[in-house]
């Protein structure tokens, strides 16, 4: 079983024993290391590329939103998960540029908290309601100059539904029965035809224009 890495960043000691409990019941999830604070998580995730980090936002010194930028800097390949109590729209919409996968608030349940490590280790986005919806306000109106979903060919439509349901692009070729390398392409040209710029973005887009129900099941 493939072992997913993770890092944990929060300066609540009790809050990450807590998840080391939790995680290291799991086989496939491993905690390679924790910080108090944003410097020491920076620094441990250039030492130790982990594939995932759990990102608390509110911490003395360096906030998680900057945590988060310089994480992506020192292991681009790293997935950010943000996983804090609090869903302000100063906070969602800065750790998402800054290159969090997922946010996540720390009432989920600990299952739900394990589906999105292993979202996010297949570059999956998972998103607290409460976050989605938020989002979703954020891009409720339409945009100047925005792209009409109409320039998608019927099998680039499909692919974003897919996309939008959370599928990885292995599950996407499996259910459409085309290959992983053309569904790669698909994506590619949905973003390029869209001018949108990952997954996410194709996700929220696909919720705003109500292509896919918000809790449509695969």
């Amino acid at each position: 079983m493939e072992q997913i890495t993770v890092l944990l960043i929060d300066d609540h000691r009790v809050v990450r024993q807590g998840l080391r409990d939790f995680l290291e019941l799991q086989g496939d999830i491993e905690v390679i290391g924790e910080a108090p604070n944003g410097e020491t998580g920076v620094q441990l995730a250039r030492e130790l590329l982990p594939d995932v980090v759990l990102m608390d936002l509110v911490m003395p010194g360096m906030d998680g939103v900057e945590t988060t930028r310089r994480v992506k800097a020192a292991s681009p390949s790293t997935r950010v998960i943000v996983l804090t109590s609090f869903a302000d729209d100063d906070k969602v919409f800065p750790a998402i540029k800054a290159g969090a996968i997922s946010y996540l608030l720390k009432d989920i349940s600990p299952e739900e908290l394990a589906h999105a490590i292993r979202s996010a280790q297949r570059n999956e986005a998972v998103l607290h309601p409460e976050v989605a919806t938020k989002l979703m306000q954020e891009f409720s109106a339409s945009r100047p100059g925005e792209a009409p979903v109409d320039q998608l060919t019927p099998r680039e439509m499909d692919v974003l539904r897919l996309v939008a349901k959370g599928m990885s692009n292995r599950e996407i070729a499996e259910k459409l029965f085309i290959s992983e390398k053309t569904t790669k392409t698909h994506l590619s040209n949905i973003l390029s035809k869209l001018h949108l710029a990952d997954r996410t973005q194709v996700a929220i887009y696909a919720l705003r224009k109500r292509l896919v129900p918000m809790n449509d099941e695969q």
